[in-house]
């Protein structure tokens, strides 16, 4: 069996480490800087080590993958380093920072001869994956050809310091907007235009974003994000005869609605789809993970390197815009001070 180490010992770890037991991964140490964290978390988790140094990790023979759950600045730097020792490696989502840095690491990987993958473990929960089947279904009547979703939430910055923290890379692009881009992604492909503005701190911050991603055949998505405020986090795909609806939030829910038929149907009483959550929402993924490492995989088909890499040129090109809209606003406040 292989042997996994879990480098991180935030909310996100707390929440996947009761899902790798439950699939049955071996958890074999924990890491932290803070050795006290790592003790701490091992005796909650009956890890059998812990861990203050990465590199200690790295160097022990019997560790095979590593989950990396640390600030998303970290994250290029740290799979790259496990990738080198010859570790598999599942890296929180976001992979990386940019479409340049998920490439490196696809391509050293492949080269190395070792998996990785983002932990986009929306992409293998059940009302996705149903929400999938019903478009392969034909259940709109015609393709799908518009999405509209949302995820917004304040995170306040006492209790989420590394998202309020622009050096770690923090902000509501890679955390928050990388859901609907992922899931726009997955309906329509890359797009052909991309308009997109939001709020940005003068530091560079990112606080919320909205996005409209166009494609040539007339299909659009439009979706938003923010970390300091809410909006609805549900998200909806149209066709010819209704629409589906992951309930909010959307990333994580185990329900799908279906709004097809009579216009009684469609607007009153929708069909509701619900699927049982397993454990805390990570389990259809690490399941998904550990089968590719089983057949010798170095990506998982569901959530490889051409569809990640695709999703990150988008991000970069949202965050290419509000970096232009920020930098006019500022010319044109210098320009007429008050």
């Amino acid at each position: 069996m292989i042997k996994w180490a879990v480098i991180g010992t935030g909310q996100i770890s707390r929440s996947i480490v009761p899902d790798m037991i439950q699939v049955g991964l071996d958890v074999h140490v924990v890491q932290s800087r803070d050795e006290a964290k790592a003790a701490a978390f091992a005796r909650e988790f009956s890890i059998p080590r812990w861990e203050s140094n990465f590199r200690a990790v790295l160097d022990d023979p019997a560790v095979k993958a590593v989950y990396i759950a640390t600030p998303i600045a970290t994250h290029a730097r740290m799979a790259t380093q496990a990738i080198l020792a010859g570790k598999h490696v599942l890296v929180e989502k976001p992979l990386a920072t940019t479409a340049a840095e998920v490439d490196e690491l696809f391509v050293l990987a492949r080269n190395t001869g070792v998996f990785l993958m983002e932990a986009m473990w929306m992409k293998f929960n059940p009302a996705y994956r149903r929400l999938h089947a019903e478009l392969k279904a034909d259940a709109l009547g015609g393709p799908p050809t518009f999405l509209r979703a949302g995820f917004a939430i304040p995170f306040p910055e006492e209790s989420n310091p590394s998202r309020w923290d622009v050096t770690l890379s923090g902000g509501a692009l890679l955390d928050q907007a990388i859901y609907p881009v992922t899931l726009a992604h997955s309906l329509f492909g890359p797009p052909t235009r991309i308009t997109a503005g939001g709020r940005v701190r003068e530091d560079g911050l990112d606080l919320s974003e909205h996005v409209t991603l166009e494609y040539d055949d007339g299909r659009f998505a439009q979706f938003f994000t923010a970390m300091d405020e809410f909006g609805d986090c549900s998200a909806s795909v149209g066709g010819p005869k209704g629409w589906l609806t992951l309930p909010p939030p959307f990333w994580a829910t185990t329900d799908l609605e279906i709004h097809t038929g009579s216009f009684r149907t469609i607007f009153h009483s929708p069909d509701l789809r619900k699927n049982d959550r397993e454990g805390n929402g990570f389990v259809p993924m690490l399941r998904a993970v550990a089968e590719a490492l089983d057949n010798n995989l170095v990506e998982q088909p569901l959530h490889g390197a051409a569809d990640t890499s695709a999703v990150f040129a988008t991000l970069d090109a949202i965050r290419r815009q509000l970096g232009r809209r920020t930098a006019e606003k500022t010319a044109t406040t210098s320009s007429h001070p008050r």
